[in-house]
């Protein structure tokens, strides 16, 4: 089985550490691919940065059909062109955002998301309702730090991180820590054992989910909306990228 995990953002740094997660929860005989575009942002810390991350993901996710590729993960908690690649793709495609919430949501009765910026909160916020999670989700925090601070060696982002998430815990009344950026794939074991609750990371639980659709068979309907993409043309910058 081939897994690409696509970070869609362009920051080789993150690339690695969450190919490095992935790795650490795939199956025996499933290959981890992780990648990211050639273009777009650094980093994605908005609707601005979501939109222009779009289509060097939906590039990804081509060359990834070219080469047999049978689930992918999109590792960014705005789960960006999410349906746009599940109309692209042949097997399964899941965000990060989307897979953390539901297995948050076996463990525990409510959790709360921990991610970054403040401005992105309303974006985690829209996800939640989108996911039919209002029920579970008690609280949505950020520590208000840019994304690529995880990046950075002596941060205090990952501090804040845990900091955040024992204030969660004291007052949300969760029972479980969303982790709300592709940037934090590495922390999951640190907070779960600093909190004593589950600490999940989206990154990590896509995989399994994509693991077990492939495993059991189940491709992405190529019915209705998440049919092929219809062929014609596109112009201007854009003309690469019309569907065939």
């Amino acid at each position: 089985m081939k897994i690409q995990i696509i970070n869609p953002n362009t920051t080789a740094s993150m690339t690695q550490k969450i190919g490095t997660a992935a790795k650490a929860v795939a199956s025996p005989g499933t290959e981890i691919i992780a990648s990211n575009p050639s273009m777009g942002p650094v980093s994605i810390e908005g609707h601005y940065d979501e939109a222009l991350s779009v289509v060097g993901l939906l590039e990804e996710i081509r060359q990834g059909e070219a080469t047999g590729v049978d689930g992918y993960v999109i590792a960014c908690f705005g789960d960006p062109g999410l349906l746009a690649a599940r109309e692209l793709a042949r097997g399964p495609v899941l965000g990060i955002a989307e897979a953390a919430m539901h297995a948050a949501s076996f463990v525990a009765t409510g959790f709360s998301i921990v991610t970054t910026l403040n401005r992105t909160r309303v974006i985690a916020q829209q996800l939640v309702e989108n996911y039919g999670m209002s029920r579970f989700c008690r609280q949505i925090r950020a520590i208000d730090l840019p994304v690529l601070e995880l990046e950075i060696v002596g941060s205090p982002a990952r501090k804040a991180i845990i900091q955040e998430c024992q204030s969660a815990l004291a007052e949300d009344g969760c029972g479980a820590i969303v982790l709300g950026c592709g940037g934090m794939a590495d922390l999951p074991a640190e907070i779960s054992h600093e909190i004593g609750i589950p600490a999940i990371d989206g990154v990590a639980a896509a995989v399994k989910f994509v693991e077990a659709l492939v495993s059991l068979g189940l491709s992405t309907s190529k019915v209705g909306d998440l049919a092929y993409p219809i062929p014609k043309p596109y112009t201007g910058m854009l003309a690469p990228f019309a569907p065939k």
